[in-house]
């Protein structure tokens, strides 16, 4: 088998960059990577009330710089080093095959995950199965990422995302929520929050999912725990963050963020064990995405919780 690593080394982007890939979307994503990527400086993002992260342009180095992602309670930073394949939904049903992508960061538990120009990125997506190589098939067009640690409770995830308008396959038809999402605390995939903040519907939402009471070994049903309007333009790069930290009262307070403003936040007052730590990761449906300048950290305990905020 072969274990991709991905957390050593890194190269220089400029803010130039960015402007000269959103110049040339139209091209397409591969050109887009080809041409230049977003640097590692975070815009200002609204948490609850108060500014995070750094302005951009300028502003100082990123509050976490990319580097190894270490043990637990360290800031989780991996890096992609090397074009190729990193790890595919064939490793992880198989991670004892010769021919396995393992990472030591990631589970691709759908579709696959390749790095381009210091990106992680989902290949074009289709209907697959993938294969040990992700070749001539990934199955990304249902894309499944998380983390091996589990260790992610009041944290604070932030990431340079790049969509492009989702399409369908045989096996995925047109749904309202295929785009991207963000996976705070996930223990499974029947427990996890799910935070989208690119759907084809336009909108954003923040979910809840672990299985009905007294069914733990169920499947999981979502609980819709906010949801609002926000079309993100798609070929363009967007700084996304999010949040999860614990109330005093056991709830769990999440904020999500795009281009510095908070654009959704909800207070799950039924939390259950998603009160506790779990993974972070991508989820990703009919949609080619690439990704850069992905960081979990730790996040300070919410200022202002409070009762009722959410539709549970």
């Amino acid at each position: 088998m072969r274990r991709a690593g991905g957390t050593e080394g890194s190269r220089g982007t400029s803010r130039r960059a960015l402007l000269a890939a959103a110049a040339a979307s139209a091209a397409g994503l591969a050109a887009v990577l080809a041409t230049g990527v977003p640097d590692t400086q975070t815009p200002a993002t609204e948490v609850n009330g108060k500014a995070r992260g750094n302005p951009a342009p300028g502003g100082g180095p990123a509050p976490w710089a990319p580097g190894v992602s270490g043990g637990p309670g360290a800031v989780f930073s991996p890096l992609f080093t090397s074009d190729g394949l990193i790890t595919n939904e064939y490793a992880h049903s198989h991670p004892d095959a010769d021919d396995a992508r393992l990472s030591d960061d990631w589970d691709v538990t759908s579709g696959s995950l390749f790095a381009h120009w210091s990106c992680g990125w989902t290949g074009p997506p289709d209907g697959g199965p993938s294969g040990p190589g992700s070749s001539p098939r990934t199955g990304s067009s249902v894309f499944r990422l998380v983390t091996h640690r589990r260790d992610f409770g009041d944290t604070a995830v932030r990431c340079w995302m790049f969509v492009r308008p989702p399409g369908t396959t045989p096996r995925t038809p047109a749904r309202g929520w295929d785009g991207g999402h963000l996976w705070l605390r996930y223990h499974s995939p029947q427990e996890l929050y799910a935070l989208s903040f690119c759907r084809r519907d336009s909108t954003v939402t923040l979910k809840r999912k672990y299985p009905p009471r007294g069914l733990p070994g169920g499947e999981g049903v979502y609980t819709t725990l906010a949801t609002g309007e926000h079309a993100l333009s798609y070929e363009r790069w967007h700084h996304i963050a999010a949040t999860a930290g614990r109330c005093d009262e056991g709830h769990v307070r999440l904020t999500l963020a795009v281009d510095g403003r908070t654009v959704l936040e909800a207070e799950d007052t039924d939390p259950g064990r998603l009160a506790e730590a779990g993974g972070v990761g991508l989820r990703g449906d009919n949609s080619e995405m690439a990704f850069l300048g992905f960081t979990a950290g730790p996040g300070s305990r919410p200022t202002h919780c409070r009762a009722g905020d959410a539709d549970a």
